[in-house]
């Protein structure tokens, strides 16, 4: 159930941290993947890693921000490939500010980044979607985070878009299942990548989960066969304790 061999996918934010570990679990099952970031090395370094030969894998440098430079994107991939079978919207920023603090225009950045980018990213890929012909027809996966479902201080524009994106992506499902485009929010916990390793380097890495597993989840949620979606998916390391 878990082979992709018959897909085309792309991952966001595929240079570092979750979305490379995801773009390593596709190659390794058998996808060919598009790596998406806004740092062409960065993607273009992951993908040599994971695919030597470069025949499973793209590296396309991209601000999921700009329209023009997704469409771009979509192009080149549908030209080297022929079509798209899954969208993993995973890039994501942060600040860490008051709102007293925090720069208007840093805001806004997060918010294009985390919910505006996706939005650009599903709708230019809807076309490819629509007519995958996988077996399993199209899919989008949202890569949410708690940060959707609860909150803490000096983080409001993180909170903002994550909580936005959690319900453009159930009002995605909705829209689009009777098209034949399963879509998915995958909330994720905390991980060891350097989202937070970088800007926390005191936090305590025990309670974090390796970006592996929460990339095996993705891979399974893609791999379900035709006539189910798991329109939500809640992956926590096992140490977060304000979980129940």
């Amino acid at each position: 159930m878990n082979n992709l061999s018959t897909s085309n996918i792309l991952v966001t934010g595929a240079g570092s941290g979750l979305g490379a570990a995801i773009a390593t679990r596709l190659v390794t099952s058998g996808a060919r993947v598009g790596l998406l970031d806004l740092h062409a090395d960065k993607a273009e370094r992951v993908a040599r890693t994971i695919d030597p030969d470069g025949h499973a894998t793209l590296a396309l440098a991209c601000d999921v921000t700009q329209a023009p430079q997704v469409a771009k994107a979509l192009g080149t991939l549908k030209e080297r490939w022929g079509g798209l079978d899954a969208l993993i919207n995973n890039a994501g920023t942060d600040v860490t500010a008051s709102i007293d603090a925090v720069d208007s225009g840093v805001w806004t950045r997060v918010i294009e980044t985390n919910l505006i980018g996706p939005f650009l990213l599903s709708k230019a890929a809807l076309p490819l979607l629509r007519a995958s012909d996988s077996g399993r027809g199209g899919h989008i996966v949202n890569v949410a985070s708690t940060a959707s479902l609860r909150a803490w201080p000096n983080a409001s524009a993180y909170h903002a878009s994550k909580w936005g994106l959690l319900g453009m992506g159930k009002a995605l499902h909705a829209e689009l299942r009777s098209q034949g485009v399963r879509v998915t929010s995958l909330i994720a916990g905390g991980m060891r990548t350097p989202f937070l390793l970088d800007r926390f380097p005191d936090i305590d890495t025990s309670t974090l989960q390796d970006p592996a597993n929460v990339a095996e989840a993705v891979q399974f949620v893609l791999a379900m066969p035709r006539g189910t979606v798991i329109a939500e998916l809640l992956v926590l390391p096992d140490g977060e304790t304000s979980w129940p």
